[in-house]
């Protein structure tokens, strides 16, 4: 029976798995939590200006260093992340005083397996509110590989010039973000990329490879607590990296504080808070939250019978719900800032430290801890969606968030009908983002306390 079950949940995982895309994104924009949860943190307030650098510079300076420091950290990886790829040797840094910087980042960015088209710019994130202080704007096709303006259509970026001054808060502001910019896109084998074949990475797990977003999914993603028979069942599940990312980088900007390199440590640390940032949605840590095992194995039968609209159903669905909640995030958040509302519940939220996590960051604090606590959440915010937010968005499998109705507004549109479901939804929100906020600085605070 078991034997029967396995087989039976490993087909519909994998039609589900393979069909549902999802949105790649968690938090809409992370650059505006990230403001509020650590605008506050004396730590951040107290810390000195820092001088922009390109990355050429950093690279070129800690060549002899960062050798060593990702060989250990190739090591680590190997020996504490479950199912992780191994990097190819022919890919391990190389410190050499007789190529160009240009060579030397090429260097660094194929060791990280970061896509080589990453454009690591110098920038800002400007804020709700904000002016551009005096700085060019810079168009998002500078900052994100991505060939359309999709997530940042509503976000300003400003040009930075190195060696100027900024506070290490908005350093962490726009590298909060840079991982949804196309950092971690096209490095699947069967990404059809011009590293595809060289990164090691196998083929992508889940989701849809021909889909640009898509490809991002497996490494800001953890299914660390499914149930044992779903592992038996699919277990390219246990392929998802959010923790090889997040070590990685929090390693770097370690290193790059304590070496004279400030501007680099905030920005990597930016680059770490992202993954801790994704894994405080739900959604990104149960693989499909309010669709429970009984129900996949019904869907599975009526699908292998022929009737394909409750598989269908339940994708959109999920996607649906999965979006919609980033949605209502970014605009609420969004009118907030605007408006000067710094007691808004969501806002209040994300700056309550009364509950943060005890320190100090450990390696399994995203998997055992963190990741925990959302997998347990999903299948409640699923059901709690399902009952504020408007019916056609989140229960009307025709209905395709993004598409059906582009650049919806959420919060606008919830904020027209009754004030108790707006209240609802923001109470709702406000209990998510205040663990983003909490592991966010419990992070941020480890770095800063490596650097001293």
């Amino acid at each position: 029976m078991f034997l029967f079950w396995v087989l039976t949940w490993r087909r519909v995982a994998a039609v589900l798995l393979v069909s549902w895309v999802g949105p790649a994104l968690a938090w809409s924009n992370h650059g505006m939590p990230t403001a509020v949860a650590l605008g506050e943190l004396p730590e951040l307030r107290a810390a000195a200006p820092v001088a922009v650098e390109s990355i050429e510079r950093f690279v070129q300076d800690q060549a002899g260093a960062l050798e060593v420091l990702l060989a250990q950290e190739e090591q680590w990886a190997r020996a504490n992340v479950p199912s992780y790829p191994v990097r190819p040797d022919a890919l391990a840094f190389k410190a050499s005083s007789d190529v160009s910087p240009a060579e030397l980042r090429r260097r660094f960015v194929a060791a990280l397996r970061l896509n080589p088209q990453s454009r690591l710019a110098l920038f800002a994130q400007r804020l709700p509110g904000q002016d551009d202080g005096g700085h060019e704007v810079l168009n998002w096709s500078k900052v994100t590989t991505l060939k359309g303006d999709g997530t940042q259509f509503a976000t300003r970026f400003v040009s930075l010039a190195e060696g100027e001054r900024i506070s290490p808060l908005e350093v962490l502001i726009a590298a909060v973000d840079e991982p949804d910019y196309g950092l971690d896109l096209g490095l699947w084998q069967d990404s059809g990329s011009a590293v595809s074949a060289s990164y090691g990475m196998g083929t992508q797990p889940f989701g849809n490879p021909v889909l640009e977003y898509s490809g991002q999914a497996p490494l800001h993603m953890g299914y660390y607590h499914e149930s044992a028979i779903i592992y038996a069942a699919a277990g390219f599940l246990k392929r998802t990296f959010p923790e090889y990312r997040l070590h990685l980088y929090q390693t770097l900007a370690k290193h790059a504080l304590k070496s004279g390199h400030p501007y680099w440590g905030f920005r990597f640390a930016g680059w770490a808070m992202h993954y801790v940032q994704d894994e405080t949605q739900p959604y990104h840590a149960k693989v499909l939250p309010g669709i429970g095992t009984t129900r996949m194995l019904w869907i599975n039968a009526i699908d292998m019978a022929g009737f394909h609209d409750a598989k269908n159903n339940a994708i959109t669905l999920v996607s649906n719900r999965h979006t919609a909640i980033e949605n209502y995030q970014y605009w609420t958040m969004r009118q907030a800032l605007q408006a000067g509302q710094l007691n808004h519940p969501v806002l209040a939220a994300l700056r309550d430290r009364s509950r943060d996590p005890a320190p100090p960051w450990r390696d399994n604090t995203l998997r055992d801890d963190l990741s925990r606590e959302s997998h347990d959440r999903a299948d409640a915010l699923d059901k709690a969606l399902e009952q504020t937010l408007p019916a056609r968005v989140v229960s009307d499998p025709k209905y395709q968030m993004d598409v059906t109705e582009p650049r919806i507004n959420l919060a606008e549109l919830v904020g027209r009908g009754p004030a108790t479901a707006r209240g609802e939804l923001d109470a709702i929100l406000a209990s998510l983002l205040a663990r983003c906020g909490a592991y966010s600085r419990m992070l941020v605070l480890d770095v800063l306390a490596s650097g001293k």
